[in-house]
């Protein structure tokens, strides 16, 4: 059964909307860790659009289950993340004008700064997962660089239609799934995940970790936090 890991941005994402103090993440984050959430994940921006660098620290101090700091190779943002030491890192692409994470990181870009990065997460004992396309290149890169994780970019997958195309793309998955573990490396999935199409991700074999936000938040908004975590777990599990 995989781990649910919930994903709190957009919590922060609103009360930035307004730069208030509400809704606070911090809060939510207790919220989803009585759904029965495995984790909560934060993404600390360069540009700081809705995670606050008091939000991690906060956080640090009362998560009680994994916490997961998505991330740039960003030095300042590095330099915070060995500081405050969540469990685990996720190095993802980051750019100021996308919504979102749009896509899987290059490792084959600077591969020495990726090392760099990588090792220094690690000395701080941080766990540390790659944010990748589901791509044998990037797998491979991965695995030359000693990342503990592979968390598989599924945004191609949730686009698709459902039926063949979605196949398609679920046997992708499962490809890249499988070079993963081959490789030593933990299997992680995430983006684009819903209530209606997590199951088949999750049953991909050795699947230990899924990261999901907007879907869960925005169930929240109707039927409250830790309900809506509850109901993801159901079906992940």
């Amino acid at each position: 059964m995989p781990e649910l890991g919930v994903n709190i941005d957009h919590v922060a994402t609103l009360r930035q909307a307004r730069r208030t103090y509400e809704p606070d993440p911090v809060w939510a984050a207790v919220l989803a860790e009585l759904g029965g959430a495995d984790g909560i994940t934060l993404h600390l921006r360069e540009d700081r659009r809705h995670i606050q660098d008091r939000d991690l620290g906060i956080l640090r101090q009362t998560v009680h289950v994994k916490l997961n700091l998505e991330m740039a190779c960003d030095p300042g943002v590095l330099a915070i993340a060995c500081q405050v030491k969540p469990d685990q890192a996720t190095l993802v692409p980051e750019r100021r004008e996308e919504v979102t994470t749009e896509g899987g990181l290059d490792v084959a870009v600077q591969p020495e700064r990726m090392a760099e990065v990588i090792r220094a997460l690690q000395a701080a004992g941080i766990s540390v997962s790659l944010f990748l396309d589901p791509q044998e290149r990037q797998i491979d890169a991965a695995a030359r660089l000693k990342a503990d994780a592979v968390e598989l970019h599924t945004g191609q997958y949730a686009l698709a239609r459902p039926g063949r195309d979605q196949e398609r793309e679920l046997e992708v998955l499962r490809r890249a799934g499988a070079a993963i573990r081959q490789a030593g490396m933990a299997l992680h999935a995430g983006h684009g995940l819903t209530y209606h199409n997590v199951r088949p991700v999750a049953a991909i074999e050795g699947m230990h970790e899924l990261n999901i936000g907007h879907s869960i938040i925005a169930r929240a908004v109707m039927v409250g936090l830790p309900r809506a975590v509850r109901e993801m777990k159901r079906l992940v599990g």
